[in-house]
């Protein structure tokens, strides 16, 4: 009997996570019935009573398992790991607040069977925030002309990935792993099959969600998929530096004509100052952030580190690099 894993990775859901295990609970046991299945969640170290919703839920059914981090590791590094522990023929991966659709799951399956061993949800629509939905398909528009790896617009790493591809994963030795970056770059060689949907709004609580996490994701794929800000810089240095020269020239030669009625002034200097000025502070910044993603590299941190593992059989025994 193939066996389906399912990962939910929670922050402060509460009031989700016992709604969540029991829908897809629900959709396993009445569409998917011929199927064993695990549903595994991993915690992000919330502080407002989750963990012990998932200790209630882990102890009623041990087909529920769960990983506590001792720590809030991110967006991205905590549902890699996750992604590493689980035992199943395929993972699909969902969030816990309902707006990846629970009901996709016999989809997605559906399609694997059909031999796609990466199935991904592709949001065509959002009834989020029409101004948030709309910086975002910006964001996938710019992210996806700059990288020379062809970036999935509007996919978040809703969906279902097969057990040769999560091998894959755990032999990766990648301290900030970008899994929508991965499922691009390697999603071609595992006949990747593509499920568009509309993302409802959350059922419960407040996303987590900010300035600086979106700010971080776009940092991350920027630094760790592209190589056009770094040219940009040099172009533009190049080019700045060229056109302040010729300045400078012109500047001096009408100088030397018109010695006594050419007043050279004080704001061709304000402009360069300011403009290159401008110039430089942006691309140090950028260049910043891409030492920060080597550093980091560098540094190479356990992906997470884990404070319990509640319905393993392992004796927590990871099955990835922490």
């Amino acid at each position: 009997m193939k066996k389906i894993s399912v990962l939910i990775p929670c922050y402060n859901e509460v009031e989700n996570v016992d709604l969540m295990a029991m829908a897809v609970e629900n959709v396993l046991l009445e569409a998917l019935p011929q199927y064993d299945y695990e549903i595994l969640f991993i915690d992000n170290c919330s502080m407002d009573g989750t963990r012990e919703r998932l200790e209630a839920i882990c102890e009623k059914n041990k087909k529920v398992k769960a990983i506590f981090n001792v720590t809030n590791f991110g967006q991205f590094n905590s549902p890699f790991y996750g992604m590493c522990q689980t035992s199943g023929d395929c993972t699909i991966t969902m969030c816990c607040d309902f707006q990846d659709p629970v009901e996709l799951i016999p989809t997605f399956v559906a399609e694997w069977e059909k031999g796609h061993r990466i199935v991904s949800g592709i949001k065509t629509s959002s009834k989020e925030n029409g101004i948030v939905y709309f910086l975002r398909s910006v964001y996938y528009k710019l992210i996806k002309n700059m990288s020379s790896v062809k970036m999935i617009e509007h996919f978040t790493g809703f969906g279902l990935y097969d057990k040769t591809f999560i091998d894959i994963l755990r032999e990766l030795d990648d301290p900030i792993p970008f899994i929508r970056g991965i499922v691009a770059e390697y999603g071609h060689g595992f006949n990747r099959k593509d499920i568009e949907y509309e993302q409802p709004r959350r059922r419960a609580g407040k996303t987590h969600n900010n300035i600086f996490s979106l700010y971080d994701a776009a940092m991350l794929s920027i630094t760790s998929y592209t190589k056009v800000g770094l040219r940009l810089a040099t172009l533009l240095g190049f080019l700045s530096s060229g056109i302040s020269l010729l300045i400078a020239l012109i500047y001096f030669i009408l100088k030397l004509i018109y010695w006594d009625v050419f007043p050279a002034g004080n704001i061709p200097l304000l402009l360069g100052v300011y403009v290159l000025g401008s110039l430089q502070l942006f691309f140090i910044g950028l260049i910043g952030e891409y030492i920060l993603n080597i550093n980091t590299r560098v540094i190479h941190r356990p992906l997470v580190v884990v404070e319990k593992r509640l319905n393993f059989d392992d004796d927590g025994n990871d099955k990835a690099k922490r």
